[in-house]
């Protein structure tokens, strides 16, 4: 019998056909990524193997695909959030230990199961914060706790790279928790009887009321009211509260019908964006416990952003949305512009290298035995040859670890010579800052569709609710992932050249976007770039809610952004004064200023980083 002609194939049609038989769920579809996984409805998306497939990535895709099928299988979302606690770490936590209990039901039924689980869990794990962690404070709590009730329904214990930072914490979880935490293990059959037994776990942590505590007399009537209303409203209560809860989490859930009435509920598709923490339906959120708390949660309660829907939003990579051979079509057409600019770019890059290197290389050892010969000193051993000769040997001042984002506005407004430049300056940046071993991410962000698309469809359909929040379709674009090297990813800046890509632009939700997107990153100093030519503007969203809608919620997320995280913020506004946004901001009036303009910003980043180093 002949070997398959093309093996890979073949492991994609089998990992779909085991995802749906273990999860009962023959509809969903499996698509490979080169970005984070996700599962939404009846999407799937899994880690994209090596053609060679090796053991190792064939048993992490198979993990996702398990766990994926096991949470549609053993997960009900309604009940899921019927006592789910408020946005937060309690809220991180039972949604981190729920998926410890779908994957701990797959686990005892079949061993190859668990075997996938425990590759996808040790991958998962060496990109959460809890790797660095060095004392206890530093632990993630969700993440640990996750893990320690893994360990207690499957008897696997953590992975290593996490074993000592869930050690400096296990005591003083045990201490207090650890007769529910035992607890949960003859519950974990029942969603719901598990779910009650988390309540006073969370309690013991100090998280939350204890659930078997009486209420007092104001707290029963208050209940006795809540369950009055909510017979009277059904279905409207619970989109009311899903809006309240998304005023504080930047995020929406379209609350829709069931599965049963063909509609899923569905999470905000910015799954790097917000928290991870949060899960949906059919999404994996709890998979990923590593995230940070929710930004928006820290937003003030009555800013009531919110999306009408995001079952139209999309987190797309550059090939996706265009094939190879138009890819390098558009590659072509780009570099044509380049041409008049060659030397202008040559000059930029060598600049740019030139500082960033001068940052790494500034300081002498003398007197050494070997090395380069030091004409300081040549002047003694003439006046006395008993002197041997002097070296001297350069000392190496070396970056911290950093990643750069680069993220662009691809709305409409920025067609013609601006995409074009910010296209070129994103390839200069991309080569330059690898040949100093500075990775970057060049992101762009865009809608699917001028005037609402489907989102604003399914608004119209529903009777037009009154302030609806973001009317219009999402769309995020990857064009180079951080750890992929510039020669791959260098045919995907043309996709800023494609006519009717660029359409509008919803700032807020796209920086959020790249912002979690470098907290999820390994490297000590992380940069978050943005250029933009204007406001943030849609048409559709701003017809239907307050003038200023946008514009507040991208104030809020870079006050929390400059405020609140490690993330270090500039921006770059083309023809549009932006520093009335950003603290850390330059605006230039001609896209041909935008090269030098991005050089100067981050070359100053790293030269103030290394004065206060030498401090």
């Amino acid at each position: 019998m002949s070997a398959p002609e093309n093996p890979l194939e073949d492991f994609r049609q089998a990992t779909a056909a085991a995802l749906r038989a273990l999860g009962h769920a023959p509809g969903v579809e499996v698509a490979y990524t080169a970005d984070k996984p996700s599962c939404f409805g009846d999407q799937a998306r899994v880690p994209q193997p090596g053609r060679a497939l090796p053991a190792e990535q064939v048993a992490e895709v198979r993990g996702w695909a398990d766990s994926f099928a096991l949470r549609r299988r053993h997960h009900d979302a309604k009940l899921h959030n019927i006592d789910q606690p408020e946005a937060g770490l309690a809220r991180d936590i039972w949604n981190s230990v729920e998926q410890a209990r779908i994957e701990a039901l797959g686990s005892g039924e079949m061993l190859g199961v668990a075997k996938n689980l425990d590759r996808m869990t040790e991958m998962r794990v060496r990109a959460d914060p809890i790797v660095r962690a060095r004392t206890p404070d530093e632990v993630p709590l969700a993440t640990a706790l996750g893990l320690l009730v893994r360990e207690r329904l499957t008897g696997t214990p953590p992975p290593k790279v996490a074993q000592d930072a869930v050690d400096m914490v296990r005591d003083t979880i045990e201490t207090a928790a650890g007769t529910h935490l035992d607890e949960l293990a003859q519950k974990q059959d029942d969603q719901a009887a598990f779910a009650q037994v988390m309540r006073r776990v969370l309690s013991d942590l100090g998280l939350g009321a204890d659930p078997d505590a009486e209420p007092e007399e104001g707290e029963q009537q208050d209940e006795q009211e809540n369950d009055e209303s909510q017979g009277d409203q059904g279905e409207e209560q619970d989109q009311d509260q899903g809006g309240q809860d998304e005023s504080t989490e930047t995020r929406a859930e379209d609350s829709q019908d069931d599965a049963e009435s063909g509609e899923s509920r569905e999470v905000e598709m910015d799954t790097d964006m917000v928290s991870e923490a949060e899960m949906g339906e059919e999404g994996q959120e709890g998979m990923t416990p590593w995230r940070p708390n929710l930004p928006m949660s820290d937003l003030p309660r009555d800013f009531d952003y919110r999306a009408y829907t995001s079952a139209n939003d999309e987190i797309v990579s550059a090939e996706e949305l265009c094939d190879a051979e138009e890819l390098t079509r558009l590659r072509g057409y780009l570099d044509q512009q380049l041409v008049p600019l060659q030397s202008a770019v040559t000059k930029l890059a060598n600049r740019l290298q030139r500082r960033l290197m001068a940052q790494q290389n500034r300081s002498w050892d003398f007197d050494q035995e070997e090395g380069l010969l030091d004409a300081a000193r040549l002047v003694r051993i003439v006046t006395n040859p008993t002197y041997a000769l002097s070296y001297k040997v350069e000392q190496d001042t070396k970056f911290r670890d950093t990643v750069v984002t680069l993220l662009i506005d691809n709305s409409g407004s920025m067609r013609g010579r601006p995409i074009s430049i910010a296209a070129i300056c994103a390839d200069i940046l991309a080569r330059t800052l690898e040949r100093c071993a500075v990775k970057t991410e060049i992101l762009g962000f865009t809608t699917r569709a001028w005037k609402g698309g489907l989102s604003r469809e399914k608004w119209l359909a529903d009777g037009r609710p009154v302030k609806p929040g973001r009317l219009n379709d999402l769309r995020h674009i990857v064009y180079k992932q951080a750890d992929a090297p510039w020669r791959r990813a260098r045919k995907n800046l043309g996709l800023m050249m494609r006519e009717g890509l660029l359409k509008e632009n919803i700032d807020g939700e796209a920086l959020l976007w790249a912002h979690d997107r470098l907290l999820a990153r390994r490297e000590d100093r992380r940069i978050l770039m943005v250029i933009s030519d204007g406001a943030p503007v849609d048409d559709s969203t701003l017809s239907v809610n307050s003038g200023n809608y946008l514009e507040r919620h991208l104030r809020q997320v870079i006050k929390y952004i400059e405020g609140r995280s490690p993330v270090e913020l500039i921006a770059v506004g083309i023809g549009h004064d932006v520093t009335r946004y950003y603290a850390k901001a330059v605006t230039i009036m001609d896209a041909e200023q935008l090269g030098g303009t991005l050089i100067d910003q981050l070359a100053s980043l790293f030269e103030a980083d290394g004065k206060k180093a030498r401090r």
